[in-house]
């Protein structure tokens, strides 16, 4: 009886990891040739803040499959707007990974713009749920 609890307990922290990882992982890149990618390797999102009170603004771009850019960093506020700049030609959707959460459905458009506010500083991921890559870690600090 003990051996069958603890493989239902290991079978459900291995289901409740699986569920998790399916949208939140940053190292499943979907090509293959980043896959090898280091920290250093991660580029700068471009994004720019004209006043304090701008939003920073991080432009994304959709076309045939890739996004750009993937695994950047950017920089933030605590409470300062950030706003999502994306060219695609595909729909998908984006994740914002903060409190609160928030999901942006991207249409085959360009120029489509998505704003939101960030209340607990940390690093936020933003996510294309079905090309599954991390196209931006936000750092929100206070």
């Amino acid at each position: 009886m003990g051996r069958s609890r603890i493989w239902l307990a290991a079978s459900a922290i291995g289901a409740t990891v699986a569920v998790v990882a399916a949208c939140g992982s940053a190292q499943s890149p979907s090509n293959p040739s980043s896959a090898a990618q280091s920290p250093s390797a991660q580029t700068p999102a471009a994004t720019t803040s004209a006043s304090a009170d701008a939003p920073t603004v991080i432009e994304i771009t959709i076309d045939k499959g890739v996004a750009t850019p993937t695994n950047a960093e950017a920089q933030a506020v605590l409470g300062q707007p950030i706003a999502l700049q994306v060219t695609s030609d595909a729909v998908d959707s984006l994740h914002v990974h903060s409190v609160p959460e928030h999901v942006f459905d991207v249409a085959a458009a360009p120029d489509q713009r998505f704003e939101f506010t960030v209340d607990v500083p940390g690093r936020v991921a933003v996510e294309l749920h079905d090309l599954h890559v991390t196209v931006v870690t936000i750092e929100v600090r206070p």
